[in-house]
């Protein structure tokens, strides 16, 4: 450790901080575009159910699954080169997307899509960590980088609305292409580069168990979430902890790891990633319940229904901003345990909503977006700032898959809470009179009760469909005082793990962090 002030980021930097924002945005965009593409994809392609299931869901498994190996890869081949590799598989997988003439052409394009994407942000979160060494002006970039994937869920499905009203459903996909052209064409000018300076090689074997161990998790947790626990989830779930065990044995005995698991023995690295896993469980399934709740309950077409969820996305966005700010003078701890607090009351808030409270719905699922975005912003600046820099590819990937772990299993767990909820409030209100297709239609989800309701006489509809939004409002509550629970087990997991670190201003007193990276040209 040094007393010498970390040196400030020049222009070079911050400008170098737009580009890195541009693939982030990207990512996440690409994660929420297709929603409103389906219906007409559907009906040029012609998928079965089964590939359309893997339309929506091969791009998020495959970012999923990859995120690890592409980070260290990144390490050791130089994070720029990396990320300029991923933007140009990124954008002509873009462009085969939008022509894709079938569905497995389709599903395969979406593949590319996700391993592209997996390289884009653990790439953009390293390079952060060379690029700014005062501790206040990194979490700064870091919140930047944060609000940019907040803003593309955003404005995924907004714009793909727009596009769709005009031109046909792969001009959806179009939209990546010039942006990756921009990257490629500016980010080899005002990016810097960094690589292990005694990094070995790849090891694919471990690449390829990470992959496959991500990657069998992940589906059993998805798969429980719509079919429940049946042979598929067992077997999916066996297979990946079984080749996540062996990653980590065959981790243990190289010389030099594709992930470096004394990394998750820091004590601030894994409060940081637990926490930030806890946080994103609860937001994964309770935003789910708020998306169907705005268009299955109140009745809004999906453009209007992402609209409604701008406020929250325009909370994130202060939020994240704000993080760096509040840490000038806060310690790490106080910010992040007042936040997830703030966001416990959200939760709170949301469980009062009934079967017509669009406005409760707004305030609190803001609360929530304000109080969780500082507690991202800050847990990932940690996990990326407290890991050596020669792992910083690696740590970045860390962070990024806790925060995909934990939506999966928010979906997963949250998701299971409030739909048995929703039946069995729905059970009990049943009107009389029903078939038991109508009545078993009803109870499988708010959306067959519709179904069921549209082919009854007005004295069932009406009270079978009042019964049903009472119901899953009810559903939306449960999940949501799990939710407030949670993250309030998460405040104080980093209230009293991480109160022994410094404010931001008393860190670059102190000189740490002083930048003695060595920023190697990869030739």
């Amino acid at each position: 450790m040094t007393t010498d002030t970390p040196p400030r980021a020049g222009q070079r930097e911050w400008i170098g901080l737009a580009v890195l924002a541009l693939p982030t945005l990207l990512i996440s965009m690409d994660m929420t575009v297709l929603y409103l593409a389906v219906p007409h994809l559907s009906g040029d392609l012609g998928p079965s159910s089964t590939e359309l299931l893997w339309i929506m869901d091969i791009y998020g498994f495959l970012i999923a699954g990859a995120l690890v190996p592409a980070g260290a890869l990144g390490d050791r081949i130089g994070r720029k080169r990396i990320l300029l590799i991923g933007a140009a598989l990124f954008g002509a997988a873009s462009a085969i997307a939008a022509y894709a003439s079938s569905p497995a052409m389709l599903i395969a394009s979406r593949a590319l899509l996700g391993l592209a994407g997996a390289t884009l942000m653990p790439s953009a979160l390293s390079l952060i960590r060379v690029m700014f060494h005062r501790p206040s002006q990194r979490s700064f970039a870091v919140a930047i980088i944060m609000t940019s994937f907040s803003v593309g869920t955003t404005v995924g499905p907004l714009l793909g609305g727009a596009l769709l009203e005009h031109f046909w459903w792969g001009s959806v996909f179009l939209v990546g292409v010039p942006v990756m052209v921009l990257l490629l064409v500016i980010g080899p000018v005002l990016l810097p580069e960094y690589r292990d300076p005694h990094g070995g090689r790849v090891d694919l074997p471990s690449a390829a168990l990470a992959l496959s161990a991500v990657l069998g998790v992940v589906y059993a947790v998805k798969h429980v979430s719509t079919s429940g626990a049946d042979l598929a989830f067992a077997v999916s779930l066996a297979v990946g902890l079984a080749l996540g065990v062996l990653f980590v044995r065959r981790q243990n005995h190289l010389d030099d790891p594709l992930l470096d698991l004394s990394l998750l023995r820091d004590r601030v690295i894994n409060t940081s990633l637990g926490t930030y896993l806890l946080g994103l469980f609860a937001m994964g399934g309770t935003q789910l319940f708020i998306a169907l709740y705005l268009q299955e309950v109140l009745d809004l077409s999906p453009f209007v229904a992402g609209a409604w969820m701008v406020p929250a996305s325009v909370g994130t966005i202060i939020g994240s901003l704000l993080a760096p700010l509040l840490t000038r003078q806060l310690r790490p701890a106080t910010v992040i345990t007042g936040s997830l607090v703030l966001a416990a009351l959200g939760f709170a808030t949301l469980t009062q909503v009934g079967e017509d409270d669009l406005a409760l719905l707004i305030v609190g699922y803001e609360l929530v977006a304000l109080g969780l975005s500082p507690m991202i912003a800050l847990c990932t600046d940690l996990v990326i700032s407290k890991a050596p820099s020669h792992r910083a590819g690696a740590a970045s990937a860390l962070s990024e898959s806790s925060g995909e772990l934990g939506v999966a299993l928010g979906v997963a767990v949250l998701g299971t809470i409030g739909t048995a909820a929703y039946r069995a409030q729905l059970s009990d209100r049943l009107p009389d009179g029903l078939s038991q297709a109508d009545a078993d239609a009803a109870l499988s989800a708010l959306g067959g009760a519709k179904e069921a309701a549209a082919g009854l006489p007005e004295n069932l509809a009406t009270p079978l469909l009042t019964a049903a939004r009472e119901a899953f409002s009810h559903g939306l509550g449960l999940t949501a005082a799990v939710a407030s629970a949670t993250v309030l087990a998460a405040a104080l997991l980093a209230g009293t793990r991480l109160r022994h670190l410094p404010t931001s201003k008393e860190a670059e007193k102190a000189g740490l962090d002083t930048g003695t990276e060595r920023t190697e040209p990869v030739t």
